[in-house]
């Protein structure tokens, strides 16, 4: 009997929830919106690359508030939101704008849980946009600047002997107002601009450690000496402590180093099976933190081995290679944005659908277009096979763009505040991603969008992570630096640069419109470079687009970005519907002619 009660109780409970949360707005929805269960949001492990077994994910309903900013602590909060969904966002139960002039206040409280004693404990957040203040027990414990990478404190020594905390987040996000990296974001959204996002927009949450404890892991391979290279960070720098990092393959220990944290650590494998985008082969990495003789924390994590580099073909042209053999990389620009969560995906299922569809489509790239993803999103690129371009989300614009002239229009002058925060935003991301097989170029600038200091900027980028290519200026300011030269044209395929001393891509075309009814953002409102009726016709289009690129690749191009996955807001040049319903095209064509396109460039 008093079982049934709990079970009853905690049923009631579970329904009030419900009855208080709900999407608001008269927006599309995908289909996901309605799996969304405010008392367990994305609960999957928010770091797989550095994953231990206990945490506490602290998604779900808190308090929030809207308030001028300079302001302290409100006394009353305005309602219920959503974590981690923007409060612009319909699935954040809120959708208010905020703006420059306000900030936004988050509250709830949280308990550690017994089996906790004794440990550090880490408050994590995966990201929150723009700057953020974060209290415990109404201490003002740390601040992060930047809205697309993880950042954490250790609030141990906040805690007390209370039992329940109080957690409270601060935050100020000028948006377009700003110089911040904010990719399309802007007040009023228009066009190829869209709604802004402000807040607590990835996973929130608490994970117990030794005092002692792993921070950082960067994995690099180098296929040419079988070898990886591990560099391992730690809370504190102690010689009495030793990391040890094993490679496994099915349990099985390949390779094993040891050595101080901070220091590089290599691991020699005979043959290793290598990842590419037909046989994403991951390897596990087991990684221990020793103390006294004894493992004082260890994490899980994975690896592969890989190599991303440039050469001359037969003809002198140069070529991207995967493992040491030319690969034309050809995918869309995803910008990842969705209709009821804008930044942040409904689900790990949704998350999950772009990428599988894009493999589905014969596609092997994605250009993560001016935003950054949750690491999960990483995760699933590694283990399926799809090379990523990252792209630095845009920020501080203005400048003059002259994308058809070589060494023309100008850099902008940014301010040193400016400059500091691109730098410190660019190296987090790049963190981020450092140790993810399937991340192979860094995109610091597009379309002259804040461009600035190219060639300081790009050698930066190279000299940071020499194991990838730096595409210096998608579409930009062209500048004779760094891996790549990358030119935009629309709607169709064109060649009018070319760089006889680095690789030549196509970092967008296509844009081929279809405006479908029950499926746009506004129904009296949307844009494309290009539109047609009907599937048949965008199809053909694209397919047409295709074989005149396949000519292009004898010419010199080596690789090629279609714009776009899915419609974003009033764009309507998505492959499928902003919510994912339709896929506008037929599936199987389109396949057909990804594959020859990608089967086009000679090895």
């Amino acid at each position: 009997m008093k079982r049934r009660v709990l079970i009853c109780t905690a049923l009631v409970l579970s329904m009030a929830v419900q009855a208080q949360w709900k999407p608001v707005g008269d927006k599309i929805k995908t289909d996901w919106a309605e799996k969304v269960d405010p008392q367990n949001v994305l609960p999957e492990y928010p770091r797989p690359l550095i994953e231990r077994a206990e945490w506490q994910n602290l998604n779900g309903l808190w308090e929030y508030a809207i308030q001028t900013k300079g302001k302290t602590e409100p006394a009353s909060f305005d309602g219920e939101i959503l974590v981690p969904f923007a409060v612009e966002s319909s699935l954040s139960g809120v959708q208010k704008e905020v703006g420059e002039k306000n900030e936004l206040w988050y509250k709830r409280e949280f308990t550690v849980p017994s089996g906790w004693k004794n440990k550090n404990i880490l408050l994590h957040f995966g990201a929150v946009d723009w700057m953020a203040d974060v209290f415990v027990n109404d201490i003002l414990i740390g601040s992060h600047q930047g809205g697309f990478t993880p950042f954490s404190f250790d609030i141990t020594p906040y805690l007390g002997g209370k039992t329940k905390h109080k957690l409270v987040v601060r935050v100020w996000d000028p948006s377009d107002k700003g110089y911040q990296p904010r990719g399309k974001q802007v007040a009023n959204p228009n066009g190829i601009w869209y709604t802004p996002v402000t807040g607590i927009w990835q996973t929130v949450w608490l994970e117990p450690v030794a005092a002692d404890h792993i921070t950082f892991i960067k994995a690099i391979p180098d296929i040419d000496t079988n070898t990886l290279s591990v560099t391992v960070d730690a809370s504190s720098c102690n010689p009495a402590q030793i990391i040890e990092v094993q490679l496994l393959e099915k349990g099985r220990v390949l390779a094993s180093a040891r050595g101080l944290a901070g220091k590089e650590l290599r691991l020699g494998v005979e043959n290793p099976t290598l990842w590419d985008t037909e046989n994403p082969y991951l390897y596990d990495m087991k990684v221990s933190l020793i103390k006294n003789g004894k493992v004082a924390d260890q994490v899980k994590s994975y690896t592969a081995f890989r190599k991303i580099s440039v050469k001359p073909d037969a003809n002198g042209i140069m070529r991207m290679q995967l493992n040491n053999k030319n690969l034309f990389h050809y995918g869309p620009l995803d910008q990842g944005w969705w209709p009821d969560g804008l930044y942040t995906a409904p689900t790990e299922e949704a998350l999950l659908f772009d990428i599988v569809k894009t493999k589905e489509w014969g596609f092997n790239m994605i250009r993560k277009h001016v935003k950054v993803e949750p690491a999960r999103w990483y995760y699933h690129c590694d283990r399926l096979g799809m090379l990523v371009w990252q792209d630095m989300p845009s920020g501080d614009m203005g400048n003059q763009w002259q994308a058809h002239v070589y060494n023309g229009g100008t850099d902008k002058k940014r301010s040193a505040a400016s400059v500091a925060n691109f730098y410190q935003e660019w190296k987090e991301i790049m963190d981020l991603c450092i140790s993810n097989p399937s991340v192979v170029i860094w995109v610091p600038f597009n379309e002259a969008w804040g461009q600035f200091d190219t060639e300081k900027v790009a050698e930066w980028t190279a000299a940071y992570d020499p194991s990838r290519l730096v595409n210096p200026a998608s579409g930009g300011n062209h500048r004779a630096c760094g891996d790549i030269l990358d030119l935009h044209n629309y709607p169709g395929p064109r060649m009018f640069l070319s760089d006889p001393m680095r690789v030549n891509v196509l970092g967008e075309y296509g844009g081929i419109g279809l405006p479908l009814e029950g499926h746009l953002w506004q129904p009296d409102r949307n844009w494309g470079y290009i539109q047609f009726k009907n599937s048949s016709e965008v199809t053909a289009e694209y397919v047409k687009y295709a074989r005149e690129l396949k000519e292009m690749i004898q010419r010199g191009f080596s690789a090629a970005v279609y714009t776009q996955t899915t419609d974003v807001e009033i764009e309507v040049n998505g492959l499928m519907t902003y919510d994912r319903k339709v896929m506008k095209i037929d599936e199987a064509q389109v396949k057909r002619i990804n594959q020859e396109v990608i089967k086009a460039l000679p090895q």
